[in-house]
């Protein structure tokens, strides 16, 4: 997968402006079904107005279509979840400037009480300490936009998550924090992003701001720790650029370790701001258990995880059933991270290498190294034509390719199917519920008809 900055970048840049859509509860409408009442809006969620028992019937029929080319390949039903709703355990929110408050220049009129504060406080141009001149907005992007769409309440995203958000949103004025207004390069706080441990509770809250200096920060994280108690650690981030990418280089904790503690399949992983994390751990889960089991380790093969990331796969690779991983990835502190999950949970069958995943199949059956089972997960775009020819120079005995983009998968596939592979099993995965994106994990083995090259028949294992 993508690193997680690649992740946080919006795809357009546009002027804010504000979708104002209430603040409705979403209302239960049955025994499978809610109803958003932003969903037009936002657009994030395309079928969350749908029965989701119609969006599996859907996707189901969109990855068998897409993998009927291949033949005799056993396409499983779609694993969906039990309760698909709030899953989302990573929340991020944009804090914006919105309408000017009554009283303020250029405002509606103010009545009553904030008449009479305007009045004291106008002849000297500014307004009472701890009252802000224009409403805070947070929420979420419409679709391809920067029109953020104003909501209190989100049906996939994780409710402790967001009450996170809107907890900062009301202390910005107490504290005299601004929003950062993108056209004019001005405010402070630009983001927060709120990430929920699934299993351990724990959460981690990162402030993304327009500065280092914060003055009050002890006050405002103790603050917002005692309105939201399961917040575990806050880190200030600094993104001083003009720029649609989320988070910046710097950044300093304010507030706890700094990094939050989640378990998943048995193991327990650390998840700082910058670390590759899947956004909804149940179906991630059912995820991994599901390569694992398609790549059939019994305890004597070895295996290279590709695009490694973190080494989430690869170490539960590494517990249930595979003999030695080698994780590979080319970005140096996924590879940092990766070793330090490894060492915190006591696995010494795995080792990570920072690098290209090409290069190193390419050098491994130059050397006469072998492995077993290749663990592939790229990003959207699939895998480049020079990686899947060195996994054809390797010819591992089976591929398990994890892929976001089933289109993209099956292009990867009709390539290896031409090198001698073949498609055996495809099981999708709804990671994703009440949108368009599908999760599928497909087996590949080497056909009886490939033809294997010279080192490939030498003795060594990749270790």
């Amino acid at each position: 997968m993508t690193n997680e900055k690649r992740a946080l970048e919006h795809r357009e840049r546009g002027n804010t402006r504000v979708d104002r859509v209430g603040k409705e509860q979403a209302e239960y409408r049955g025994a499978d079904a809610y109803s958003c009442p932003h969903a037009r809006a936002c657009g994030a969620c395309q079928h969350v107005n749908e029965p989701y028992a119609e969006q599996l019937a859907r996707k189901n029929a969109c990855v068998a279509d897409l993998f009927s080319r291949f033949g005799n390949v056993e396409v499983r039903p779609l694993l969906g979840m039990d309760e698909p709703y709030h899953y989302r355990n990573k929340v991020v929110s944009p804090y914006a400037p919105g309408r000017k408050l009554p009283g303020m220049a250029g405002g509606p009129p103010a009545k009553g009480r904030a008449a009479r504060s305007a009045r004291a406080g106008g002849a000297r141009g500014r307004t009472a300490p701890g009252s802000p001149t224009r409403e805070i907005l947070c929420g979420m992007y419409a679709a391809g936009t920067h029109r953020i769409v104003a909501t209190d309440e989100c049906l996939i995203e994780h409710e402790e998550g967001k009450r996170a958000i809107l907890a900062i949103r009301n202390l910005m004025p107490r504290f005299g924090i601004e929003p950062y207004d993108e056209d004019k390069g001005t405010g402070f706080l630009r983001h927060a992003v709120v990430r929920v441990g699934h299993a351990s509770g724990e959460v981690l809250v990162t402030l993304v701001t327009n500065g280092r200096d914060f003055p009050g920060s002890r006050a405002f994280c103790r603050e917002l720790v005692k309105r939201c108690p399961s917040i575990t650690t806050i880190v200030q981030n600094v993104n001083e650029r003009r720029t649609n990418v989320i988070l910046g280089e710097r950044e300093q904790t304010l507030y706890g370790p700094g990094f939050i503690l989640d378990r998943l399949c048995g193991l327990s992983f650390r998840v700082s701001s910058q670390s590759f994390y899947q956004v909804n751990a149940v179906q991630t889960e059912v995820l991994y258990r599901t390569a694992i089991e398609l790549a059939g380790f019994t305890g004597a093969e070895s295996a290279i995880d590709a695009y490694c990331g973190t080494g989430t796969i690869g170490l539960v690779a590494a517990k249930h059933g595979a003999a030695r991983v080698t994780g590979v990835d080319a970005v140096a502190s996924a590879i940092r991270d990766a070793r330090e999950n490894a060492k915190h949970n006591g696995i010494e069958n795995a080792r990570f290498v920072a690098g290209d995943a090409g290069d190193f199949m390419r050098a491994a059956a130059a050397s006469g190294q072998r492995s077993d089972v290749l663990l592939m997960d790229p990003p959207r775009a699939g895998a480049s034509e020079e990686f899947l020819s060195a996994a054809v120079q390797l010819a591992p005995s089976r591929i398990v390719y994890i892929s976001c983009n089933p289109a993209t998968q099956v292009r990867d596939l009709a390539f290896l199917a031409k090198h001698g592979f073949a498609v055996r099993v495809v099981q999708p995965v709804d990671m994703f519920p009440h949108t368009d994106h599908i999760e599928t994990v497909a087996l590949i083995e080497c056909g009886e008809g490939q033809v294997r090259p010279p080192c490939v028949a030498k003795e060594g294992a990749l270790v």
